[in-house]
């Protein structure tokens, strides 16, 4: 038998990185304020770490959502998995060559394609789709503001990222 009631309980959860990130930034503003060089240095560096950091929390916070769609993602060693009840797949990371936002049913998905044509359709809303967060983030020039408020948008298909060419020559 728990004192906190189970909604409270996971609503603390969701929001744990968030909050752990406001705590860091309360301790180094102690810090600053005890005075002295050393301490307002410290206490400076260990405020703008949990301004990053809550920064990208918030971000993360937006990709969680509710399990609403069938099957369940897999980031593992650089490439992204989906093993869904009618379709699934793998794909690299370093393959993709674009990525989207589409709506297929009624249901949003992440839509990525390789160079070779290969397409991986990941809903939203699947078990794990949280991790694809921390995966997107490893694509080379993807603007992760773009991402997160993508998903607050209705809109059928947008594009949010294409790698440049790579048989194009380099400037």
């Amino acid at each position: 038998m728990s004192l906190i009631r189970p909604e409270i309980v996971r609503g603390l959860r969701r929001w744990r990185e968030v909050i752990a990130a406001m705590t860091l930034g309360l301790a180094g503003l102690w810090l600053a304020s005890l005075g002295g060089w050393l301490m307002q240095g410290i206490g400076l560096i260990l405020l703008a770490l949990a301004l990053g950091w809550g920064v990208i929390a918030w971000r993360r916070l937006r990709f969680l959502r509710g399990v609403a769609a069938p099957g369940v993602v897999e980031v593992d060693e650089g490439q992204v998995g989906y093993f869904g009840p009618n379709f699934g797949g793998f794909i690299a990371l370093a393959d993709i060559a674009e990525l989207r936002l589409a709506e297929v049913g009624g249901t949003r998905h992440w839509r990525m394609r390789t160079h070779g044509g290969e397409v991986l359709m990941v809903p939203v809303d699947a078990a794990g789709a949280e991790r694809l967060y921390d995966a997107f983030a490893t694509l080379p020039g993807i603007d992760m503001a773009v991402l997160t408020a993508a998903l607050d948008r209705s809109v059928g298909t947008l594009p949010l990222w294409k790698r440049a060419d790579p048989s194009l020559p380099r400037r």
